[in-house]
């Protein structure tokens, strides 16, 4: 599907703390077929042929961080980079139980406090996944927990 540039859909989960201050971040490994070794904050992965995207999102929570519990859609939002080209559909949870990787995709993780995410989202050289960063970025902008960071509108007196 990636190696030849197909549109596909996939889940991606933010996990949340119960208090919402911190989101769960991860290093994917280094033995990844896309972004191998490179940071993320949300689970994910292609939603199979006739699978609902929720019922994707619950999966992929579960298989890689070993989480059940039932997410929420958020929004939805293309994202296309060379051959990765997908319709993601965006998900949070929150969880203050247990996580446990699943060895073939999640090399370590962690909670980060939301404003440590925010200052490291907008740091060029963390070794982040692209798709991640432009979901997380409108995650936080319009559906996290927590101060929003201001937006830029134009002046009313501006043509």
């Amino acid at each position: 599907m990636r190696e030849r540039g197909l549109w596909h859909a996939a889940a991606v989960v933010f996990l949340l703390s119960g208090d919402g201050e911190r989101v769960y971040v991860h290093r994917r490994t280094d033995t990844k077929d896309v972004y191998p070794g490179l940071h993320d904050c949300a689970a994910g992965g292609v939603v199979a042929a006739g699978e609902a995207p929720r019922d994707a999102a619950r999966r992929e929570l579960a298989e890689e961080l070993g989480v059940r519990t039932a997410p929420e859609f958020l929004f939805r939002q293309v994202f296309e980079e060379d051959t990765v080209r997908y319709h993601g559909f965006v998900f949070q949870a929150r969880w203050d139980g247990p996580v446990v990787h699943q060895p073939e995709e999640v090399a370590e993780g962690w909670w980060m406090p939301l404003p440590e995410l925010r200052r490291r989202l907008d740091d060029p050289l963390w070794p982040f996944v692209p798709d991640g960063r432009a979901f997380a970025r409108r995650w936080l902008q319009d559906h996290a927990p927590g101060p929003a960071q201001p937006r830029e509108r134009p002046s009313p007196h501006q043509p």
